[in-house]
């Protein structure tokens, strides 16, 4: 066995795998990115394409063990990236996509594409797409996909990118060995709890893959609510499925977050370090974790700022939720899901604030949940208003 370390959507692992182990079974079967398709096996269909410092690559015939100190891009990672949704919606419209099996390396290719070409020139596009095999579709909507997203962002004064921002020739990742073979990226055990592999200090920034923001109301003064937030034991008892492991500190807190989605149960054990500003009665949280159980991890931070209302009375809270999920949760936690479980827990969490304000108890402690249940309540009413709404338009 040897241990492999390097960046995945933008997350530092370090795992054993052998050898011989190819980069689609790497982040596969080791991190749970099942995006990643194995086709052919041979580097024909396309099926596996991944970025590898930021160029497309078969990572059916790459060694994982070559990509020591790389950077891998798979399409989880793509998720929130503004030229793949773009891509996404171009594909829907125009019916781009049977099966699915080829979409995923389709649309890694097609990204690049976006990015290098200087115009919507139909031959090139499907020279450059080439490489990436689909049997439903005929490629007619492919193209036109790709052809309509290039000539919307040229209309947009995006120019093309030379090279698609290529500082080096040779095969995707080879720039890493033009002085020598690099140093390996600092990295931690992928899946390691997260409250024993972060020392103190260690826990890092990092730009969210998703960001929400939900706003709420207290009726209690902001001074009162800023010194609430002060006090961490008592914020993690409002807070839906949270438990302390240890007596908190400001710059250190351990502690675990149990979710269920559904039929899906998570624990995600990590740490997290508290920032305060008493001028601006503004803070953050940054913290990360670990659920051993379905080798899934995440970063997370919350922002708040306290506001005044009614004269200093009341305050609203301004949250901003960022995070970025990788593993198995990645697959089904996705933005619309989340968002719903984000309005739950903070509407969840300004009750029991408010409670505790007032000397009631919280009743927090159990899982973070969303049940199959209320997902389909909610999807069928979204769908009844919408309906509604039309019938209300005017003739």
């Amino acid at each position: 066995m040897t241990t492999i370390a390097l960046q995945v959507n933008r997350r530092a692992v370090e795992v054993s795998a052998e050898p011989r182990t190819s980069l689609a079974d790497f982040v596969r079967d080791k991190l749970d990115l099942t995006g990643t398709h194995r086709g052919c096996e041979h580097g024909v269909c396309g099926a596996c394409t991944v970025l590898l410092d930021g160029v497309p690559a078969r990572s059916c015939i790459t060694y994982a063990a070559a990509c020591e100190g790389a950077d891998i891009t798979t399409i989880e990672g793509l998720d929130e990236d503004e030229i793949t949704t773009e891509l996404r919606a171009a594909f829907t419209r125009e019916h781009a996509l049977q099966c699915g099996y080829c979409t995923p390396g389709m649309l890694v290719s097609a990204r690049d594409l976006v990015l290098r070409l200087p115009d919507a020139d139909e031959r090139r596009i499907r020279v450059g797409l080439s490489g990436n095999l689909c049997r439903c579709t005929g490629y007619v909507g492919i193209v036109r996909a790709v052809q309509s997203v290039i000539e919307a962002r040229r209309a947009r004064d995006i120019a093309a990118l030379a090279d698609g921002g290529r500082t080096s020739l040779g095969p995707a990742g080879s720039g890493r060995a033009a002085s020598g073979r690099s140093e390996p990226r600092p990295a931690q055990q992928a899946l390691a709890p997260a409250s024993e592999s972060a020392e103190p200090g260690s826990i890092p920034d990092f730009i969210p893959a998703t960001i929400l923001d939900q706003r709420f109301t207290l009726p209690h003064p902001p001074a009162k609510v800023f010194a609430m937030f002060d006090d961490i034991g008592a914020i993690a008892a409002c807070l839906p499925g949270v438990s302390l492991k240890s007596p908190p500190r400001p710059e250190r807190v351990e502690g675990l977050i149990r979710v269920r989605l559904g039929p899906i149960a998570a624990a995600f054990e990590g740490a997290a370090r508290v920032e305060r500003d008493p001028a601006t009665l503004s803070g953050r949280i940054v913290g990360i974790g670990t659920d051993q159980r379905s080798h899934s991890a995440t970063q997370g931070e919350i922002r708040y700022r306290l506001l005044p209302l009614e004269g200093g009375t009341a305050t609203a809270v301004e949250l901003s939720i960022g995070y970025t999920l990788t593993g198995m949760l990645a697959q089904v936690g996705r933005p619309g899901l989340v968002r719903d479980l984000a309005k739950r827990l903070v509407a969840e969490f300004a009750a029991n604030l408010d409670r505790h304000m007032s000397g009631a108890p919280s009743g927090a402690g159990a899982p973070a949940e969303l049940s199959f249940w209320s997902i389909v309540s909610d999807v069928l009413r979204a769908r009844l208003a919408r309906l509604l709404g039309r019938r209300s338009e005017p003739e």
